[in-house]
């Protein structure tokens, strides 16, 4: 079945957004057989129409037109919810100036996945001429179950990039000494993983060595043992899960990281 033949229902049946749709449709080139998943996923309870981005109204928000790019992979792309992530809900809802360069399947470490350069560094220096007022980085559950190296915190500046530390230390580098910005790396919520768990630990260690911040949905017991409403599996929210519960936590920890970190005014 064409890709084209086969979004149809789920574009009617979920009431897909537009931005949604050509996200699956380029998923759907690079993924051909993602298109069982998809049929599966649209069937869930939290990924109803209900839970669609277009149900969304626009608010006033303090967060409106702030340029922010979100680097990673299918939780930040929203793969266990038709491509509509908490990406997309602050855009339709706060008004962020979002950019969402998320890929399904793809690590920190610098090694290809799908196709030569669509690894969380590599996508990140296509970004670096863009200008933008903050970074998130999702610390990315596929190098934790493809078993990628974690390796250590650098006492110089010399990141090992196929290692998953040394990844996350050269993306921090180089945005703050090009862009000068706050930056946030955000976990997934608990799941059974020891190489994540350390992950984890390691994203704190950083945090401190660069100053960042880390919003820590690992150790959240709120996001500890969720009903399947709000989770597609194990790693995958649903739209009802980012809407319901990734969403308020995101406006709330973006807003304060921007209000800190706000330029003051001339003398």
């Amino acid at each position: 079945m064409s890709n084209e033949t086969f979004l149809i229902p789920i574009r009617q049946n979920n009431d897909l957004s537009d931005i949604a749709l050509n996200e699956l449709r380029m998923d759907l080139d690079e993924h051909p057989l993602h298109q069982r998943a998809y049929t599966e996923l649209a069937y869930l309870p939290g990924n109803s129409r209900k839970y669609s981005l277009n149900n969304v109204k626009t608010i006033d928000s303090p967060l409106r037109n702030k340029k922010i790019l979100f680097l990673g992979s299918s939780v930040t792309f929203g793969f266990g919810a038709l491509g509509e992530s908490f990406v997309d809900y602050l855009w339709k809802k706060d008004g962020i100036a979002a950019i969402k360069d998320a890929e399904n399947g793809t690590t920190l470490v610098d090694q290809d996945t799908s196709y030569h350069g669509d690894s969380c560094v590599a996508r990140f220096k296509e970004n670096l001429k863009t200008p933008i007022d903050m970074l998130v980085l999702q610390l990315s559950t596929n190098d934790a179950c493809t078993n990628q190296k974690l390796g250590k915190v650098s006492d110089d500046d010399h990141f090992d990039t196929q290692t998953i530390i040394g990844a996350m230390e050269y993306i921090i580098s180089q945005a703050q000494a090009t862009w000068h910005c706050p930056i946030m790396i955000y976990t997934n919520p608990y799941f059974e993983n020891k190489l994540y768990e350390q992950m984890v630990k390691a994203a704190h260690q950083l945090a401190l060595k660069w100053n960042i911040e880390v919003l820590d949905l690992y150790n959240n017991p709120d996001f500890k043992d969720q009903p399947a409403l709000y989770m597609a599996d194990e790693i995958h929210p649903t739209r009802a899960g980012y809407l319901e519960k990734w969403l308020p936590v995101f406006e709330d920890e973006l807003t304060k990281i921007l209000a800190k970190n706000k330029p003051k005014p001339l003398a």
